[in-house]
């Protein structure tokens, strides 16, 4: 997550989500805060609040708190007041900048450690990194870019004995996005949803470990949304 990403058309389906799904809930959020950077042209996509006649209705609330972050200060904890009180924050920045590789493994596991901490009182946590899930390959963790991506192990142990909700970019993974989804759910290995939601761009939420109460809110949230390119992915190996 970036601050120059606060309020955009994915925060709406994803803070709408957690406040459905959250209900009378614990929730704490590992925001995956990843420095702000300046090569492209990500976190444009706004234009909905310049539609409030389609958008307004499905969170009324919220999508009145996302117009004034836009409007006034994008920055990631202009969000927090979009979820209850009692909501767990976790929002020390990734570790960047120049580091050798295995220095950058040792500063990421502690940093997922106090993370860890930070929301173990949570009934339902939420990650949420800039481009999503990744594989436990040792290599990939020595790269700068490890810090925009979530590996299967920091998702079992989000999601241990609870649910999580965990945030991916869509990519071009071969065979398209369908079977990108059905990878990671095998990936993840445990009962999982996942929330496709293609509006602007493609994005995936998963939804780890749910209860029937979860899994059944998680439904509803998809029915009211169905209008707005958000629906229940269905595997095509089921």
């Amino acid at each position: 997550m970036q601050d120059r990403y606060a309020g955009d058309v994915g925060d709406y389906f994803k803070l709408s989500l957690l406040r459905d799904v959250g209900a009378d809930r614990r929730l704490g959020i590992a925001w995956y805060v990843f420095p702000d950077e300046v090569h492209n042209s990500d976190g444009r996509h706004v234009s909905y609040i310049r539609e409030p006649e389609r958008w307004r209705h499905l969170d009324p609330e919220l999508f009145d708190l996302l117009v004034a972050v836009i409007s006034k200060r994008r920055a990631v904890g202009e969000l927090h007041r979009s979820l209850p009180g009692g909501t767990l924050f976790a929002s020390e920045p990734m570790p960047t900048g120049r580091m050798r590789g295995m220095d950058r493994c040792a500063a990421r596991r502690a940093w997922f450690s106090r993370t860890l901490k930070s929301v173990e009182a949570a009934d339902i946590v939420f990650a949420d990194p800039d481009n999503g899930l990744t594989s436990d390959e040792g290599r990939r963790r020595l790269m700068p870019n490890f810090g925009k991506q979530i590996p299967i192990s920091e998702v079992l142990a989000l999601s241990a004995g609870r649910t999580a909700v965990v945030y991916h970019h869509n990519s071009r993974f071969k065979g398209g996005h369908e079977s990108e989804v059905d990878y990671w759910l095998r990936a993840i290995g445990m009962p999982a949803l996942a929330v496709r939601a293609t509006a602007y761009s493609c994005r995936t939420f998963f939804v780890i470990n749910p209860d029937a109460e979860i899994a059944e809110r998680t439904r509803v949230f998809c029915d009211k949304w169905k209008d707005h390119k958000i629906r229940i992915h269905v595997s095509s190996t089921s």
